[in-house]
């Protein structure tokens, strides 16, 4: 089989906003409107590779958008070549910075690119990365917001029975550390011992606080401990990782396969989670995943549950995959989740395809 080269086009970039199920509702942050960046890269050959961008902030948006038409535009007329478009992409920022809103934008057009190319060799995007069509072990991360023990605890049992989930993920960081406690243990209570419960604080504490409280929940059999401090202060992870049991989970906030190289060098956690805007795409991702599988550390993924699926397929040291739904409304088909795993269509690419009524109904104008 030959593989026709494929020529970058232009893009197509639309900012929209959806409502959300369930409002983030944590420590340092309330967001009830979630704001997505659709990206599709057109090539000359007719192929058409799609991704997306979670920014979290809807005013960030003002920014993203004329960074990826900038991008678009240095990269026509060049070859659809992932890891030559992210260098070229970075570089071409490398008086700005690499971190920040330049690797997301840089990002964004990565995980298209990939898609592309998946689509023109006719495969998932898993099998042109080495691996195979299969499931993947996830974790329902939907919800679980700073509410009630109680009303948490309830909403815990509809979404471990969302998709026959093995893992949740609550988040912590409530006014007093008794009621932290109170909602893991009713949480405990009602969906029984044989599901994994991770707990993020979100960054929302001091390293004071955070000395104090993750020693107090260090007891109750979590999965991990994640962000409980702002996410680049990796002495103070240091000293959390090497006063814990419970293994501390960081990443979502690293800006390319360097940092994370950076907080494995310091011992800064035991379980790494790169977040595919600020990795790098696919491609910071790969060679992300090469420095913990070296590492043996294990490595879970942050958001984008489509794109994920298909790395971790081909992840040394793949641990869990972070299920949340918030941009199924937009997508045509999206993918489902039976028994705990997470379901990778048999179809080219990342199978990311727009629900062009919804997209046409919630676009921003920013």
């Amino acid at each position: 089989m030959q593989f026709e080269p494929l020529t970058f086009k232009d893009v197509r970039v639309r900012p929209i906003v959806l409502k959300l199920k369930r409002p983030v509702v944590a420590r340092i942050a309330t967001i009830t409107d979630w704001p997505l960046i659709l990206i599709d890269l057109y090539t000359e050959e007719g192929v058409v590779g799609r991704s997306y961008l979670e920014p979290y902030v809807i005013n960030s948006m003002r920014y993203l958008v004329p960074a990826l038409l900038d991008l678009a535009d240095l990269l026509k007329g060049r070859n659809v070549a992932p890891i030559e478009i992210f260098d070229a992409a970075r570089k071409s920022l490398h008086f700005v910075g690499y971190q920040g809103l330049s690797m997301i934008a840089v990002s964004g057009l990565d995980m298209a690119a990939w898609d592309a190319l998946a689509k023109a060799a006719g495969m998932p995007l898993c099998v042109l990365l080495g691996g195979s069509v299969g499931p993947v072990k996830s974790y329902n991360s939907n919800g679980l917001w700073l509410k009630g023990p109680e009303e948490v605890a309830e909403e815990a049992v509809q979404l471990r029975d969302e998709g026959g989930f093995l893992g949740l993920k609550l988040r912590l960081g409530r006014e007093r550390v008794e009621e932290d406690m109170a909602t893991i243990e009713a949480v405990r209570r009602l969906v029984g011992n044989d599901v994994e419960l991770m707990v993020d604080y979100n960054q929302g504490l001091t390293l004071a606080d955070a000395l104090q409280r993750c020693n107090m929940i260090d007891s109750l059999g979590l999965a991990w401990i994640e962000e409980p401090i702002v996410y680049d202060n990796l002495d103070g992870y240091t000293q959390l990782a090497a006063k814990l049991k419970t293994p501390i989970q960081i990443g979502e906030n690293f800006y390319g396969p360097r940092d994370l190289h950076m907080a494995l060098q310091k011992k800064a956690c035991n379980f790494v989670m790169p977040d595919f805007m600020r990795i790098g795409g696919v491609t910071g991702w790969l060679k992300s995943a090469a420095i913990a599988g070296a590492a043996g550390v294990p490595m879970s993924t942050h958001l984008y549950p489509e794109i994920a699926a298909h790395v971790m397929r081909v992840t040394e040291t793949a641990h869990w995959l972070e299920w949340q739904d918030w941009v199924n409304p937009v997508l045509q088909k999206p993918y489902a989740v039976r028994d705990g795993l997470l379901r990778i269509p048999n179809v080219p690419g990342a199978g990311l395809e727009w629900n062009e009524d919804v997209v046409a109904a919630n676009l921003a104008d920013v």
